[in-house]
């Protein structure tokens, strides 16, 4: 009987376990936003929510515990800079798991792990999506104006 046993195996040993769930946070946190399986996600859940609550914290020694935990610096930095100031008065619940497909092959029940964002954060995501497409046509309206010009 499982009694009392409050973390999932994912039939790896424990080396190979806490190495699969350190990549998961760290990419989490880099991209924001990963789709994995289920029982990878609320696993993950689980070490990306304390190692937000550490960021949120700020200390030297809540930087060391995550800097141990995460597998890039620049990630850690990004961590301590960008994402613990989103949920400084979020008591918990920073992370959102949405069921979206069964993978195709072994039909593992497949979900979305990411960051949960206020209104204000998506619609600057909104803003700045829009301002590269924008700036993406202006340079491509100019190389076809330039190309139009080296060929007369």
């Amino acid at each position: 009987m499982r009694h009392r046993k409050d973390h999932r195996k994912l039939s790896r040993t424990h080396e190979h376990r806490r190495a699969v769930l350190r990549n998961l946070v760290t990419a989490l946190f880099q991209f924001e936003r990963i789709e994995t399986t289920v029982a990878k996600a609320k696993e993950t859940r689980r070490f990306a929510e304390r190692m937000i609550t550490f960021a949120k914290k700020g200390s030297i020694a809540a930087r060391r515990q995550v800097a141990s935990y995460v597998m890039r610096p620049a990630v850690t930095k990004k961590l301590f800079d960008t994402i613990a100031p989103w949920y400084t008065n979020r008591p918990g619940g920073y992370t959102r798991i949405v069921r979206v497909r069964a993978r195709l092959g072994d039909a593992g029940e497949m979900a979305i792990l990411e960051l949960v964002k206020n209104k204000d954060q998506k619609d600057q995501e909104r803003r700045d999506a829009e301002e590269a497409m924008a700036a993406k046509a202006a340079r491509a309206a100019k190389k076809e104006g330039q190309a139009a010009a080296a060929a007369k």
